[in-house]
């Protein structure tokens, strides 16, 4: 009997035929084997590397390998902080329930790397702050699109850098659901879930390390939960509009379009017989200034990368004086081909292994700080040459791995 498995898989993707389909991955012997850091598995997972890419492919019972798949193809229409599905593999010939009846295929998360990349000692240290900001960003931003996770821990999440702040993405979804609209009790369902999983992981790091219990980072869960908190309220809150106060309109849309959130609608709800507003806002996903960007230059970069790039091309339009619209889009072609293009070229050169645009952000970061010393404006050309001899240091605390990992 042949075993022949079904494999579906997304346009502009390999087939992933020549794989041996036939056993479990964790006999496979194949060329195309890559070893990636990675950190702790409920499943199976290899990475294997074609010319399209690197991906990952992990092994489990075939219902929720379906569930995983759909699931992450529904949540890419509404964030880009997951991992993006590329294929499923049924193994037919397999009982339905065994780990290796099927398999889910997502590309490589570039230049991601896991939780325990980021821990100093027996805690985060440093990074603390960024972490919490990171991961309390994507629950609340999940949360919002009606998705429950049911199994939030740090281990289901990869982080990369992103200019000085850090990014998280949801990398597992074999135990979520989503619903049109998640009710309070199971946002704080999850959110419970989440605290007790990472204390369990805090307190695993903390006796790796040789550290008493009752020294590990036990409060990070709940340190995550109070940032969740504040910044869901400051999203979903709604807010009473006097007369004469409607630029408090425009002022809280500023606020979550800082926050990273675009604004797809507003409600304006009359209120106290007509003399007042209610404004209640629906925000869409976290990703105001990277679409931003890409619509203004082509590019596509991370949130808070997008963030530090448009300053950039704020300071040159400053410089050069732009001042209409027209100018203005002249202004930032010219910014383009003449400030971004070429030092890309020479940051691909220099700094090959790494994210070509968290690089750019680290100069950026660098030339702040020299003109700052100096007391006066530094061009490019100086900057980068002062960058260079220093040995490209990076964001402060930053200390991203040389490596793309996963």
């Amino acid at each position: 009997m042949i075993n022949t498995p079904r494999i579906s898989v997304r346009p502009d993707h390999p087939d992933f035929v020549d794989l041996d389909w036939s056993r479990p991955i964790s006999e496979w012997t194949s060329s195309r084997l890559v070893s990636m850091p990675e950190g702790i598995h409920r499943h199976p997972v290899v990475f294997v590397a074609y010319s399209q890419g690197i991906y990952a492919i992990k092994e489990l019972p075939i219902r929720f390998a379906r569930h995983e798949f759909e699931t992450l193809g529904a949540l890419e229409e509404i964030t880009s902080h997951v991992a993006v599905p590329v294929g499923l593999v049924e193994r037919p010939w397999i009982d339905k329930d065994s780990e290796s009846s099927g398999t889910v295929i997502t590309a490589y998360v570039s230049h991601a790397f896991p939780y325990r990349h980021l821990v100093s000692g027996h805690d985060f240290g440093q990074r603390r702050d960024a972490l919490l900001d990171a991961f309390a960003g994507l629950l609340v931003e999940l949360h919002l699109h009606g998705f429950y996770w049911g199994d939030c821990s740090l281990s289901n999440t990869l982080y990369r850098w992103d200019a000085s702040s850090i990014e998280a993405v949801m990398i597992d979804a074999e135990t979520s659901s989503i619903y049109s609209q998640l009710s309070k009790g199971q946002r704080l369902e999850d959110l419970a879930i989440m605290e007790l999983n990472v204390a369990g992981e805090m307190a695993d790091i903390a006796a790796e390390h040789g550290v008493s219990i009752d020294d590990a980072d036990l409060a990070l869960g709940s340190d995550i939960t109070a940032r969740y908190v504040t910044l869901w309220d400051e999203l979903t809150t709604s807010l009473i509009v006097t007369a004469g106060d409607h630029y408090r309109i425009r002022h809280r849309i500023e606020r979550l379009n800082t926050l990273g959130f675009a604004v797809d609608s507003i409600d304006l709800i009359p209120v106290d017989d007509g003399v007042n507003v209610k404004m209640r806002v629906r925000v869409g996903g976290r990703q105001y200034h990277s679409e931003r960007l890409r619509q203004m230059v082509g590019i596509d970069t991370s949130e808070n990368q997008a963030r530090s790039i448009l300053s950039d091309i704020a300071y040159h339009e400053a410089k050069v004086g732009s001042t209409s619209a027209t100018r203005r889009s002249v202004g930032t072609m010219n910014w383009r081909s003449q400030v971004l293009e070429p030092l890309i070229d020479e940051i691909s050169v220099d700094l090959p292994d790494q994210p070509v645009y968290q690089a750019y952000c680290d100069f950026l970061a660098y030339r702040l700080r020299v003109a700052t010393e100096r007391s006066r404006d530094v061009d490019n050309n100086e900057a980068y040459e002062a960058w260079k001899a220093a040995g490209f240091p990076r964001f402060k605390g930053s200390d991203h791995p040389s490596t793309e990992q996963r």
